[in-house]
C-alpha cells in the first residue's frame, strides 16, 4: 500500500485524507491561497469591465493588451525577479514582489482613475490613430485611448502570473513532497474557489452601493465609489497574504515534520546558481521542462482563443458597465461552486486512483468538447432565432449562456485538475530549476501563451472582423488541443511517472 493512503479508512481516504497534525501546514496555505485569489478574482472582474465597457472599446482590445502590454511587462518583471532572487532571501523576495502590486492598485484608485478625463486620449486623437490602422484593429486604438485602464489591466494580469502562479505555487512546491501533494494540492485549491464564491456577493454589494445613496445625493462618477471599496479589499487581502506567509515561515518551516532545512541546504550546495541566460538554455535542452512549457502554452493559447469570443458576446448583451460586472460576478460564483465540487470529489481522487496522466488529460478533453459546442452555436445561431423567440430568448443571450457554461467547465477543470498536476510536475526538480525554470514557464510562458492566442486573432483580424475569422480560430484551437494532449502523454509516460515511482519506492 502506498504512503498516501496509510492510516485512513475508506471514507476518510476519499473525503479528507489529511492527518490532524498536518492542519498546521494545510490551513495557513489554504488561507494564503484564499486571500491571493480574492484579489485575483476581483481584479479579473474589474479589469475586463473597465476595458471592455470603456468608450470606443470592446473585447477586441484584449488581444492587443495581452500581446503588446502584458508580455513585455512580464518579461521586464521576470528579469527583475530573477535578479532579486540572487540578492534577496526567499522571504524578502516574497514581500518585495507583493508590495508594488498593492501600491499600484492604490495609485490607480486615488490618482489615475479620478484624473482619467485629463489623462486619456481625446476622441480626435484616437480617430487620427485609427486612420493609419486596419479597420479590424480598432481594439488597439481603444487600448491606447484608455491607457490608464490598459495599465490597470496589465497589473491585474500580472498578479495572476507573479503572485498566484510564481510565488504561491513556487512556495508550495518548495515545502511539499509528491506524496503530500496528491492529498494537499486539491485542498489548497479550495481556498481559491471559496474566493470565487465570495466575489459574486461582494460585486453585487459594491455595485449596489450607488442605489442605496440618500435621495438627492449627487455622485459625479458612481464607479469611483465601487473602485474605492475594491481597492480596500486589495489592500487588506494583500496584507493578510504577507502576514500568513510570515506565520508559515516562523511556525511551519521550523517544524521538522513539515520541512527539512538541512535537505534544502544540501540541494542548494549541490547546484550553483545559474545566470538567467544559462537557465533559459537549460529549459530549452530539458525534455521534462519542455513538456511542462507546452502544457502551459497550450492552455493559455486555447483559453484565450475561446474567451475573447465569449467576452465579445457578453459585451454585446450587456453594454452597461454595472450589468456587465454583475453578470461576470455571477459567472465567477458559478465557477467557484463547480470547482469546489470537482476539488472535493474529483481532483485528489483522480490523482490517487487514476494517476497523473489521466488526470492531466481531462482539461484538454473538456476544452475540446465544450469549445466545439460553443463555436458551433456561434456559427449557426442566427437560423435559430425564430425558434428561440418562442422561448422568450435571443440567439445572443443563448450564446452568452453557452459560452458561460463552456468557460465554467474548462476553467473548473483547469483549477481542479490542470493546476495540481502541473505543479506536481515541478516537485522533483532541483532548486535552481524550481526558482528560475518556474519563473520562465509560468511568467513568460503563460504570457507568451496568451500572446500567442492574441497574435493569432490579431493576424486574422487584419483581414476581417472577429466574427468573420471565427471558423479559422476554431480550426487552430483544435490543432493546439491535439498538441497539448500529446505533451501530457509524453510527460506522464516517459518523465513524471518514473520520478513518482522512484519517490514512492524510497518512501515504502
Amino acid at each position: 500500500m502506498s504512503q498516501v493512503s496509510t492510516g485512513f479508512g475508506k471514507f476518510r481516504s476519499f473525503f479528507w485524507p489529511i492527518h490532524n497534525h498536518e492542519l498546521k501546514k494545510l490551513l495557513p496555505m489554504f488561507l494564503m491561497f484564499f486571500f491571493i485569489s480574492i484579489v485575483y478574482s476581483t481584479l479579473r472582474n474589474l479589469k475586463d469591465t473597465l476595458i471592455i465597457t470603456a468608450p470606443g472599446s470592446g473585447a477586441e482590445a484584449l488581444p492587443f493588451l495581452k500581446t503588446g502590454g502584458v508580455v513585455p511587462a512580464a518579461l521586464i518583471l521576470m528579469l527583475i525577479y530573477a535578479k532579486l532572487s540572487n540578492i534577496l532571501s526567499k522571504e524578502k523576495l516574497f514581500y518585495a514582489t507583493v508590495t508594488p502590486f498593492i501600491l499600484f492598485y492604490l495609485l490607480f484608485a486615488l490618482v489615475l482613475y479620478p484624473e482619467k478625463e485629463h489623462l486619456h486620449l481625446s476622441q480626435q486623437t484616437a480617430d487620427s490613430i485609427a486612420a493609419f490602422l486596419p479597420a479590424g484593429w480598432f481594439g488597439l486604438v481603444a487600448a491606447l485611448r484608455n491607457w490608464t485602464y490598459s495599465l490597470f489591466y496589465i497589473f491585474a494580469e500580472l498578479w495572476g502570473s507573479f503572485i498566484l502562479s510564481l510565488l504561491f505555487w513556487g512556495f508550495a512546491n518548495d515545502i511539499t513532497k509528491v506524496t503530500e501533494a496528491k492529498r494537499f494540492y486539491g485542498l489548497f485549491g479550495l481556498g481559491a474557489n471559496l474566493a470565487l464564491v465570495c466575489v459574486e456577493p461582494l460585486v453585487h454589494y459594491v455595485n449596489g452601493l450607488q442605489q442605496s445613496l440618500p435621495a438627492g445625493a449627487v455622485v459625479q462618477d458612481p464607479w469611483q465609489l465601487q473602485l474605492n471599496y475594491y481597492t480596500a479589499v486589495f489592500v487588506v487581502a494583500g496584507v493578510m497574504v504577507m502576514v500568513t506567509y510570515r506565520w508559515i515561515q516562523k511556525n511551519v518551516l521550523t517544524d521538522p515534520r513539515f520541512y527539512d532545512q538541512t535537505e534544502q541546504v544540501k540541494v542548494k550546495k549541490a547546484k550553483p546558481k545559474l545566470s538567467l541566460w544559462d537557465s533559459i538554455k537549460f529549459l530549452a535542452q530539458s525534455p521534462y521542462m519542455l513538456y511542462i512549457a507546452i502544457l502551459v502554452l497550450a492552455y493559455n493559447i486555447s483559453i484565450n482563443l475561446i474567451e475573447v469570443t465569449w467576452k465579445n458576446q457578453l459585451h454585446l448583451q450587456f453594454p452597461n458597465k454595472l450589468d456587465f460586472s454583475n453578470f461576470y460576478g455571477l459567472y465567477q460564483s458559478s465557477l467557484g461552486w463547480v470547482t469546489i465540487f470537482m476539488m472535493l470529489f474529483i481532483s485528489s481522487n483522480f490523482l490517487r486512483r487514476l494517476g497523473w496522466t489521466f488526470t492531466a488529460m481531462v482539461t484538454p478533453v473538456v476544452l475540446l468538447l465544450t469549445g466545439a459546442f460553443f463555436f458551433a452555436f456561434v456559427f449557426f445561431k442566427e437560423p435559430l432565432a425564430p425558434l428561440l423567440a418562442q422561448f422568450a430568448t435571443t440567439p445572443l443571450m443563448l450564446a452568452v449562456i453557452i459560452g458561460t457554461i463552456q468557460n465554467v467547465m474548462s476553467k473548473a477543470s483547469k483549477y481542479s485538475l490542470f493546476d495540481p498536476t502541473k505543479e506536481m510536475a515541478y516537485i522533483p526538480l532541483d532548486q535552481e530549476s524550481k526558482v528560475k525554470g518556474k519563473a520562465a514557464i509560468d511568467t513568460v510562458g503563460a504570457r507568451l501563451g496568451k500572446a500567442g492566442g492574441s497574435g493569432i486573432q490579431l493576424g486574422l483580424m487584419t483581414f476581417g472582423t472577429l466574427a468573420m475569422v471565427l471558423p479559422y480560430i476554431a480550426g487552430i484551437l483544435f490543432i493546439i488541443l491535439i498538441i497539448w494532449m500529446w505533451a501530457v502523454k509524453q510527460l506522464g509516460v516517459t518523465e513524471f511517472k518514473q520520478v513518482e515511482k522512484k519517490e514512492e519506492g524510497l518512501a515504502a
